[in-house]
């Protein structure tokens, strides 16, 4: 039996889904105002108007933040599955947790101690 015809449904929805797109971005197009002056062409950030240049470089403390804030934020995605198991877990879990939890608390610690999360610096 030849299988490849059961693709034939999923290559049409492609085929629909990119003309449905090529269409919508062809159609607004010509349908919509070309209307350009200086004003509506200028970048647009909030509402706030652009002062100096944008190549300006953020301290490095920005940065580590950022990257605190992403190793601390998958720790919290690491809980769900403990919490949704946590009955069938019992005290092997709940110590594979905790051990965890305490490795993440001395890294805690130690990026305190080091200043990092200290802006005046």
């Amino acid at each position: 039996m030849d299988t490849s015809f059961d693709y034939i449904p999923i290559l049409v929805l492609f085929l629909l889904a990119a003309g449905f797109v090529v269409g919508t971005i062809v159609a607004t197009h010509f349908l919509g105002p070309k209307r350009s002056t200086d004003e509506k062409l200028d970048n647009f950030e909030s509402g706030i108007e652009q002062v100096g240049n944008a190549r300006k470089p953020f301290s490095i403390k920005y940065y580590l933040v950022a990257i605190l804030f992403v190793l601390f934020d998958v720790e919290v995605i690491f809980f769900y599955p403990y919490a949704v198991n946590f009955k069938e877990l019992g005290w092997e879990g709940f110590a594979a947790v905790s051990t965890f939890v305490g490795l993440f608390l001395i890294m805690y610690i130690y990026v305190r101690k080091k200043g990092a999360l200290d802006w005046e610096k």
